[in-house]
């Protein structure tokens, strides 16, 4: 793990710096709002992922406050039959700590925490303008075996 990197459970008062790193590229500026006080909608899904035993907000801190995020959310379902998901997103690694193996770190912990749940296999998606991410993620292993599809409402 890297020097003095912590784990934990995502809180209400994290908002700010979590929405700051989902904020922190271009994708991510034009689609996040950095506001004080946090926008609403924010402290709602907050409340949301908080209180679903089934999702869970992580953050990764450092000595310099919070360095990285992720969602992870379980999902059940009836194909394979009824396999367990893990489903990964909302990740980001704060600009001053890409490199330094955070971003590992939190997947790992991720995945371990897919297994202690019984999911047979764990999910992402990412958006096709971030090549550095897909890099990132097939060097962990995963396989873009699928063509993802969205349709905004």
């Amino acid at each position: 793990m890297p020097k003095n990197l912590t784990l934990r459970r995502g809180r209400a008062d994290d908002l700010p710096s979590i929405i700051n790193m989902l904020a922190d590229d271009a994708l991510g500026a034009s689609r996040e709002v950095v506001a004080d006080p946090v926008h609403n909608d924010y402290v709602e899904a907050f409340a949301a992922i908080d209180t679903d035993p089934n999702q869970y907000l992580a953050v990764a801190e450092d000595g310099e406050g919070i360095v990285g995020c992720l969602q992870l959310s379980f999902i059940p379902g009836l194909s394979r039959r009824g396999m367990w998901r893990g489903q990964i997103e909302s990740v980001r690694i704060h600009s001053r700590a890409r490199g330094e193996g955070h971003g590992q770190v939190l997947f790992e912990w991720a995945i371990e925490q897919c297994r202690r749940k019984g999911c047979g296999l764990v999910q992402l998606t990412t958006d096709k303008s971030r090549p550095d991410a897909l890099r990132f993620y097939e060097r962990l292993g995963f396989v873009a075996s699928h063509e993802g599809m969205k349709l905004g409402l």
